[in-house]
């Protein structure tokens, strides 16, 4: 990059001013370079406050939409954005916040096959995922490459933050040996997330990132923040080194990129989705078997508040806390369909159904999404 413009230097200058980043501190971040995986909620944040901070290189990774329902927490979006190639309205937005920012844009996912490339160039990993898979990807990567990882995490009105991949320091690993059972996890959209919470989180992954790049402070690397907004309380856990951990431990086992789906499980978990979804009924044919009368019991399995947001009608309720209940009620004979938001939590229980007996259980294909999409399209999606 470049040295420092005088528009550049007023631009920043409450930067500059501070002794503890100064000029010598705002040229390391006009030379930085940090890699933004992921721009929903907490990479919105993440992309607007390191342009505005003016970090030189800014790369962009993901392969979603805006969507209406972004809106809500993904801030760096506005409403004409909806539809549009989220990497596409983000970069946007950062250069008319920032033209001297230079931005990458990957219209991908990460997977093993590229986050070796992808990852090279940059200095720091700032992990803006929703997933398992991509943060142990992230982690590995990081640790691969020997560059940090400013990992962040955030669940209805909680959020964690820390520091991943300094040299002979704690990793994500260390932290999550093994991610949690496929489903175990609600996703935000089934548990939800506070609006503000990702800004929160999204935030203080810059500053960390701020201070990993200018040499300044002490940042979170062997120390996990916990954050609950709805209790408004800030706590601090210490995490050890692990020196048995297959990627940064004494005798490392991973050496390159593994197949992080059948880590977590996905792999297993796509199949029964796919065995389920064969063995389903579609929206349309849902729609016509109701219409004719026949003799079905309805079920949907999503939690209350997820019922007022759109339902189908006639179906009986019966959430996660009310399966065992669930099993009482069905009879073997019983022609049943259930149905979750989009069919992963309903494909699951259609599997739990038939190792207990009953063969006459089959679930929404895609769930009441796709009911809406296709049957009901007055309703709202969430």
């Amino acid at each position: 990059m470049k040295d420092l413009s005088k528009d550049a230097i007023e631009r920043y200058s409450r930067h500059i001013v501070m002794p503890e980043i100064g000029l010598e501190g705002q040229e390391k971040l006009n030379r930085a370079a940090v890699l933004v995986v992921g721009v929903g909620g907490l990479g919105s944040a993440q992309a607007i406050y390191l342009a505005a901070a003016g970090v030189g290189r800014i790369g962009l990774i993901d392969d979603d939409q805006v969507a209406l329902s972004n809106l809500q927490r993904q801030v760096i979006y506005r409403n004409k954005d909806v539809g549009r190639k989220k990497i596409e309205a983000a970069r946007e937005h950062m250069k008319e916040l920032n033209p001297y920012v230079e931005i990458d844009s990957y219209d991908t996912l990460l997977v093993s096959d590229n986050a070796m490339d992808i990852c090279a160039p940059y200095d720091i990993i700032l992990d803006g995922s929703d997933n398992f898979g991509t943060r142990y990807l992230i982690n590995d990567v990081s640790i691969l490459q020997n560059k940090p990882n400013v990992y962040g995490s955030i669940h209805r009105f909680e959020g964690q933050i820390s520091v991943f991949g300094i040299p002979g320091e704690p990793c994500y690993r260390c932290l999550y040996p093994y991610p949690p059972a496929p489903g175990e996890i609600e996703s935000c959209a089934v548990g939800g997330v506070f609006g503000a919470l990702p800004g929160i989180v999204g935030s203080l992954q810059v500053i960390e990132t701020i201070k990993l790049i200018t040499g300044q402070g002490m940042n979170l690397s062997g120390r996990l923040l916990l954050i609950d907004t709805l209790k408004m309380k800030y706590d601090e856990i210490k995490i050890d080194r692990n020196e048995q951990c297959p990627v940064c431990g004494d005798n490392p086992v991973i050496t390159a990129p593994i197949n992080y789906d059948e880590f977590c499980g996905l792999d297993e978990d796509t199949k029964f989705i796919e065995e389920a979804d064969r063995h389903g009924i579609s929206p349309e044919s849902l729609n016509q078997a109701l219409r004719d009368g026949e003799n079905i019991k309805l079920i949907d399995i999503r939690e209350q508040t997820e019922t007022r947001i759109c339902r189908i009608d006639k179906a009986e309720n019966f959430p996660a806390g009310r399966y065992e209940e669930l099993f009482t009620y069905i009879k073997d004979d019983d022609q049943v369909v259930l149905y979750c938001r989009s069919g992963i939590r309903s494909a699951r229980l259609v599997n739990q159904l038939k190792t207990r007996g009953n063969k006459n259980t089959r679930h929404l294909i895609g769930g009441i999404l796709a009911w809406i999409e296709c049957i009901d399209p007055e309703q709202p999606k969430y």
